[in-house]
């Protein structure tokens, strides 16, 4: 993988309020993201499946950490503890 490619890849699918809800968050922190849109047939969906070990989308791996989470409520806990100023001491 090149070195400039962002660290965080965030799995979803088009026009999904979860993964909008992820997406500004990542904006909302100036985070960069790579999107892979994945299959809209959840039973089509076995790159998120090999990746997060569930087809439920958004998910993300973060690369910085070496984090793999789905469930957007939970995606955005984490980016807020990490990244926002939950992280900050």
């Amino acid at each position: 993988m090149p070195a400039d490619q962002p660290s965080i890849t965030l799995y979803r699918l088009q026009a999904c309020p979860y993964c909008e809800r992820v997406v500004r968050k990542l904006q909302e922190y100036d985070l960069e993201y790579r999107s892979r849109f994945v299959e809209p047939m959840h039973s089509d969906r076995n790159v998120v499946k090999r990746i997060s070990g569930k087809r439920t989308v958004p998910a993300i791996v973060d690369e910085n950490t070496g984090l793999t989470m789905s469930e957007s409520a939970n995606i955005v806990e984490y980016l807020e503890k990490t990244y926002g100023d939950g992280g900050a001491a």
